[in-house]
């Protein structure tokens, strides 16, 4: 069995009299591409929000390299090897591309100085030319970033989130209003990065995952409905019945 990189122990939250999840207990190997999957509803924004550090759960436990993070500062992610990108972009639209990347590299470097003059962090342009690369914005370089099309800006905020050398990266419906090209291009994007560290998705596009994920995980009302790889949850009549609408014969 691969080594696992994160897990969950009987997690559950609720807000006020909702149960939004319950009782999830699960495993994401490392190395591997995982996808969260489920119908709307079915709890998958909370479930990334409680694996992220954006949510502290109501009961359980969430174990990162054998270490209980369990309410841990979300700002302290970074530093733990563990980045993520929302289903709302985050850039800085009036600065650069490159500037973007480089104020990510920053941050990292000198909490309290982001905005010092790059000159006096040269090595900083170097490393964010190199992640613009990996995404595949190079010749976006000098573009404001709010110039950018979605997937672009997608693709940037990814590039931020990778400033941390990230071990495990979590990515929260990352093709959520992108056209079917810049679908393609994202899904290359993550495959790619898969190849390097752990990747945990959030989706609602079945299909889509399918052909890319190592693993799924299936939530419906809040619960883990299945798990195992594309195959098992094909094969799965569970699932069939109520996320894919078929019935049983």
């Amino acid at each position: 069995m691969s080594e696992i990189i994160l897990s969950t122990e009987a997690v559950g939250k609720s807000f006020g009299k909702f149960r939004a999840l319950s009782a999830i207990t699960a495993s994401f190997p490392k190395g591997k591409l995982t996808s969260i999957i489920g119908p709307n509803g079915a709890g998958k924004s909370t479930f990334f929000n409680l694996l992220s550090g954006s949510l502290v759960p109501s009961e359980g436990r969430v174990i990162f390299e054998g270490r209980d993070i369990t309410g841990t500062p979300q700002h302290r992610f970074a530093a733990l090897g563990i980045a993520k990108s929302f289903q709302i972009t985050t850039v800085f639209p009036l600065l650069s591309v490159h500037e973007n990347v480089r104020v990510a590299l920053q941050a990292l470097v000198s909490r309290y100085q982001i905005w010092r003059p790059r000159t006096a962090l040269p090595e900083l342009a170097e490393r964010a030319d190199a992640l613009l690369a990996t995404v595949g914005l190079t010749d976006r370089r000098t573009r404001p970033a709010g110039s950018l099309a979605h997937g672009e800006q997608r693709a940037l905020e990814i590039a931020m989130a990778l400033a941390s050398q990230p071990r495990l990266l979590l990515l929260d419906e990352p093709t959520a209003g992108m056209s079917p090209e810049e679908t393609r291009s994202m899904m290359d994007l993550i495959l790619k990065l898969a190849a390097e560290r752990t990747v945990i998705l959030v989706e609602h596009k079945m299909k889509l995952v399918m052909g890319i994920s190592d693993r799924l995980l299936v939530l419906h009302h809040g619960e883990l409905l299945a798990e195992g790889t594309p195959d098992d949850i094909r094969a799965n009549d569970t699932v069939k019945r109520v996320y894919l609408g078929q019935r049983e014969h």
